[in-house]
């Protein structure tokens, strides 16, 4: 069974940055696309970002385009969400999920999940 862990999440000021991680365990990392997610108080899981298993090919929503960045490392099994200039908007409980086949903007296509790790941006 696989399992997700992020972390890294807090509380930071309008305009900071924070660097969330995603640990992956009992599983071969390099074989899964992975993608971030947000979920906010009373709204839809919305997608963030997304990566493919080489690293090579990235998907960003257009919320976050220019301000986050998607990154792995699979020697570290390690999945990476930079995020600058943060905006009170991006408050949400951030999750990393990942897919056996090619990532996609939606939830439903994604086979193993995170608890997920709160982010809350202070105006």
């Amino acid at each position: 069974q696989v399992q997700l862990v992020e972390s890294g999440g807090g509380l930071v000021q309008a305009g900071g940055s924070l660097r969330l991680s995603c640990s992956a365990s009992r599983v071969t990392f390099s074989n899964y696309d992975m993608a971030w997610f947000r979920q906010a108080p009373g709204t839809e899981r919305e997608f963030v970002a997304a990566i493919n298993w080489s690293g090579r090919s990235t998907a960003y929503a257009d919320s976050v385009k220019g301000r986050f960045t998607i990154s792995r490392d699979n020697a570290k099994s390690a999945l990476y969400l930079q995020m600058n200039s943060l905006k009170p908007e991006d408050t949400a409980v951030y999750s990393c999920a990942a897919t056996g086949r090619v990532y996609s903007t939606n939830y439903v296509a994604y086979d193993y999940w995170g608890p997920g790790t709160q982010v809350t941006v202070s105006s």
